[in-house]
């Protein structure tokens, strides 16, 4: 029987097809058959719509096995599966505070109801990177109150009795008639003794110096707030993606047991060879494969956020919020750099640090100058308890370094390599904050525009779903067509998510840029109306491998297929 023009297109855009996968094998190149194979199925569709009705009826079967056949070989190669972790990346993971917390209690029976600003606030209650910076901040006081007793009088006091025999020999008294010793008698005494040095140059800079490292660490635990929103806001974003990668996975791998069914049911019928149902095979467990993967990666997210927000691994919890599109207002964006310079806890505790290490300098080469300084006693001895007299020494010291060995010009080269380092990082994270900034700025209105063309790809997928679901009901097509505009359309809900998070993500990272991320992070997360409704009391939750949907996805209703009619 011979081609008629629409079925020998077919085959030959298959044949072309098959001649780039194998270039492409051959190259080990990225699989473009996806591409080709729309291309045919979008020429078959208009070659049909050209031809007559009655040879369109009378190539139906044929034309159902070509498209059957290039619809599996397009989808046999599998793609999305997650690389496992390096030993670096193993390594420093465990080592990231950021990503570890202090986990708070037992897990709860039942599944807890997770919003952004619950996981935010627990994030700062209980990450692990927060309270290690919290305990750097408690050392860097408790150094600057060490500097500051140099500075401060020491008191000390002590009570003495004691009994004592004199051996005159030893001083040499050996007259002849004199005694050889003398006692034994007691002693008793009680003293208070005090020193002080409040005009000592050295001291005193150490004591700035030190005040000004405390102000360096507070700026570092504001800024580890920040980091902390960042790492809890990511993750709750990556963990609604991951969602959403399920959810299509679940699509993908329904439309893999339809296209096998219905290679079986060709074989069957005689009209399709077995290669067909062997690729069609391959597909489905390609496609449960992914699924498995999707929702392992899934798990896995899941429990990296509990890690940051102090949960424990165990504990079962849905995300509230889904955070879907909201534009960045102008006002967020105008004058980003003179705001991030201003607002910047890091920036602020580069140049605390550095302020302390030009002290530190300056408490060197002050080695060099005079102290004055203060000391006394004042106590009461006597031989015995009943018979104690006052005694006192009071005097003013004015100590002036002479030869040091060398100490003073070792402290300056070292204070003075730390200045000059100091001001270097300094320079740096300025240059660095405007990299930040731009960054941002381009990956937030990049990511606008993706979010804008997903959006009419989304709207122009739903509206080839719902013809193809016209035409198969009209008879004018088989199921392929209609399975295809479902996968279709779960790939443009795919790249709808993408693009939803990739924006809310740029937005928390130009908050982190500008550094007030801690007060408009929630607000960029957690609009209103864009909650889900609580669990009842007792509800049963639905099970961990179906999650809820992610912002941005249309659920896909089911299609029914209408009877097959032998013709």
């Amino acid at each position: 029987m011979a081609f008629s023009y629409p079925q020998a297109d077919a085959v030959f855009t298959q044949r072309r097809c098959l001649r780039q996968r194998l270039k492409h094998l051959a190259n080990d190149a990225p699989y473009q058959m996806q591409v080709c194979t729309d291309g045919s199925m979008e020429q078959i569709a208009r070659n049909s719509r050209r031809a007559p009705r009655r040879v369109l009826a009378a190539l139906g079967v044929p034309l159902a096995v070509l498209c059957s056949a290039g619809f599996a070989c397009a989808q046999v190669v599998p793609s999305g599966l997650s690389q496992l972790p390096s030993a670096e990346q193993v390594i420093q993971r465990n080592q990231d505070p950021y990503a570890g917390s202090i986990p708070q209690g037992q897990p709860t029976p039942g599944v807890l109801d997770l919003s952004v600003e619950d996981a935010l606030d627990r994030g700062l209650k209980y990450n692990l990177g927060l309270y290690l910076s919290e305990r750097a901040t408690e050392q860097t006081r408790a150094a600057r109150l060490r500097a500051l007793s140099d500075l401060l009088p020491v008191v000390q006091g002590g009570i003495t009795e004691q009994a004592q025999k004199i051996n005159l020999k030893a001083f040499g008294f050996t007259f002849p008639g004199f005694p050889s010793s003398v006692g034994p008698f007691g002693l008793f005494e009680v003293q208070a003794a005090a020193t002080w040095d409040p005009l000592n140059l050295h001291y005193i800079s150490g004591v700035r110096a030190a005040s000004q490292n405390v102000k360096a660490s507070q700026y570092t635990y504001r800024d580890a707030r920040d980091t902390v929103v960042l790492a809890v806001g990511a993750n709750y974003l990556l963990t609604i993606a991951q969602e959403s990668r399920v959810i299509a996975a679940e699509a993908e791998l329904k439309s893999a047991q339809a296209l096998y069914q219905l290679a079986v049911d060709q074989e069957n019928a005689g009209i399709a060879p077995n290669i067909d149902t062997l690729r069609a095979r391959v597909q489905l467990q390609t496609q449960q494969s992914l699924l498995i993967q999707a929702q392992n990666d899934l798990e896995k997210q899941r429990i990296a956020l509990a890690r940051v927000i102090g949960l424990p691994v165990q504990q079962k919890f849905r995300l509230v919020n889904r955070v879907p599109y909201q534009p960045l207002p102008e006002s967020d964006i105008a004058n980003a750099y003179e705001r991030g310079l201003r607002t910047r806890a890091d920036y602020q505790a580069a140049l605390a640090t550095l302020r302390a290490a030009q002290l530190r300098l300056d408490a060197a080469w002050q080695q060099r100058l005079p102290s004055i300084g203060f000391a006394g006693n004042y106590g009461v001895l006597g031989f015995t308890p009943s018979g104690l007299g006052p005694a006192w020494t009071a005097a003013a010291t004015l100590s002036i370094p002479i030869f040091l060995g060398g100490k003073v010009e070792a402290d300056v080269a070292e204070a003075r390599s730390i200045v000059k380092e100091r001001q270097a990082q300094v320079d740096n994270l300025r240059g660095s904050i405007e990299q930040d900034i731009a960054n941002a700025l381009l990956d937030l209105k990049a990511a606008a525009q993706q979010v804008e063309v997903a959006r009419i790809g989304l709207q122009y997928a739903q509206q080839a779903l719902q013809q193809s679901q016209d035409r198969f009901g009209a008879g004018v097509t088989n199921n392929v067509e209609v399975i295809q505009a479902q996968q279709q359309l779960a790939s443009a809900n795919e790249q709808y998510i993408a693009s939803l998070y990739a924006h809310n993500i740029a937005k928390v990272l130009l908050a982190r840029a500008v550094g007030n991320a801690e007060q408009v992070v929630k607000q960029y997360l957690s609009q209103p109306g864009n909650v889900l409704p609580a669990n009842p009391p007792g509800a049963p939750s639905a099970p961990p491998s179906v999650p809820n949907a992610a912002p941005g996805t249309i659920q896909q209703q089911p299609t029914a297929v209408p009877p097959q009619h032998s013709r």
